[in-house]
């Protein structure tokens, strides 16, 4: 089998590809920018990009299977015309491009921050509704508005699986990723605070893998979440600082300090040249749904995420080897 994967040189590709290779799948990475995530790896690499329909028609000329991974994320206001632009318009190429082709399936990413995530106190599943308007992130809405083009295009006869994940953290992440780069703050002890905040993590190999059985065995317009278990930053930090020898961060701010103070350190890092880590857009990201349930890919995908202190030693030992922090 041959499998087109879009944005197959970012945290997620770069895990996707090398699970891909590990089953014997001949995987052609569509690229746009950096590769350095694919060096040493045995794919073909064509160039392509999301916003431009042609380049893709070319890129899935001959496949079997599309991933569509490309997107974009951020927790900043000033990105979201380029947000929203990758991420609907770029669907909306992807699908139109598969259908010209003729592919024999899509598997597209979206998110389980496409979703509604009120009311909290219930777990969130594949039938809780796609966010319509209202006072969301870009990306959260961005990412609805992809996942109803999918939906459109399966409905007129596409076929194709849409996968949610969680919030994902894990190696080969070459960047690094906004999570990875919160990991190596707090591992470098220069992250001053957390906050009383968490969220529903999972291993992005977890995902890579399920993402390889849905393609393979799920029926045709079938959703997935692909989650795993709340944890709270503090949690994450005590975990990562005992790894690496050093002191957690000394302050942890309620939400609503840090919800009132996220503006100005976001307008002082963007003066700064500094990339933000706890933005006002972050700050309502980590309000999230804490039930991102999974149940549905484990009972028919047999989905199990593992351990979070597996993923977060295997990170650190990954961003160790790659010089990203030193022993």
């Amino acid at each position: 089998m041959l499998a087109a994967v879009t944005g197959a040189a970012g945290h997620l590709g770069a895990n996707l590809v090398r699970a891909l290779i590990n089953k014997d799948w001949r995987v052609r990475a569509v690229v746009h920018h950096d590769t350095k995530a694919l060096e040493g790896l045995n794919v073909e690499r064509v160039s392509g990009d999301v916003l431009e329909e042609e380049s893709l028609k070319s890129a899935f000329d001959g496949v079997d299977v599309v991933f569509h991974l490309a997107g974009r994320i951020s927790i900043v206001s000033w990105d979201s015309q380029i947000v929203e632009a990758v991420n609907i318009d770029g669907v909306r190429n992807v699908v139109n491009a598969c259908k010209t082709i003729g592919v024999k399936r899509l598997v597209h990413t979206s998110s389980f921050h496409a979703h509604k995530q009120e009311p909290l106190d219930e777990p969130l599943d594949e039938s809780r509704p796609l966010i319509e308007s209202g006072n969301y992130p870009p990306y959260n809405y961005s990412k609805a508005a992809g996942e109803r083009i999918v939906r459109a295009a399966i409905e007129q006869g596409l076929d194709a699986v849409i996968i949610n994940p969680g919030g994902m953290l894990g190696p080969n992440d070459y960047k690094p990723s906004h999570f990875g780069t919160t990991i190596l703050s707090i591992a470098k002890g220069r992250l001053p605070a957390l906050v009383n905040a968490g969220l529903c993590w999972v291993d992005i190999r977890d995902v890579a893998e399920g993402m390889i059985t849905a393609c393979e065995h799920a029926e045709a317009g079938s959703k997935y979440i692909l989650s795993g278990n709340w944890v709270s930053l503090v949690n994450i930090a005590q975990q990562v600082t005992t790894m690496i020898g050093v002191r957690p961060p000394p302050v942890v701010l309620p939400m609503w300090i840090a919800k009132s103070s996220a503006p100005l350190a976001t307008f002082l890092d963007r003066i700064r040249g500094k990339q933000s880590l706890f933005t006002p857009i972050a700050m309502k990201e980590l309000e999230s749904n804490p039930n991102i349930s999974y149940a549905k890919a484990n009972r028919e995908l047999g989905y199990e995420p593992r351990p979070l202190e597996q993923t977060l030693s295997d990170t650190v030992d990954w961003f160790q080897r790659n010089g990203f922090l030193t022993t």
